[in-house]
């Protein structure tokens, strides 16, 4: 029933949003942890930033090539 109501492509776009989501905030909780287990303040969580951005920057790229390869068939 609820695959009639929602078409394939909102599937997409909330897998890609989640995936986005979960790729910057693991690693900045993941840098929060650690900084409190260790005691590290902020170090920890700058480089989960950091790791983040990173991560999310090279998954827009991924991203990109895609659809320009799709577009090029």
């Amino acid at each position: 029933m609820l695959n009639n109501l929602l078409p394939d492509k909102y599937g997409r776009y909330v897998s890609l949003g989640v995936e986005i989501a979960v790729s910057m905030a693991l690693p900045v909780v993941g840098g929060y942890l650690l900084d409190d287990y260790f005691g590290t303040s902020p170090w920890l969580v700058l480089t989960g930033i950091v790791l983040g951005m990173l991560n999310f920057g090279l998954m827009i790229a991924r991203i990109a090539k895609k659809l320009n390869e799709e577009d090029d068939k």
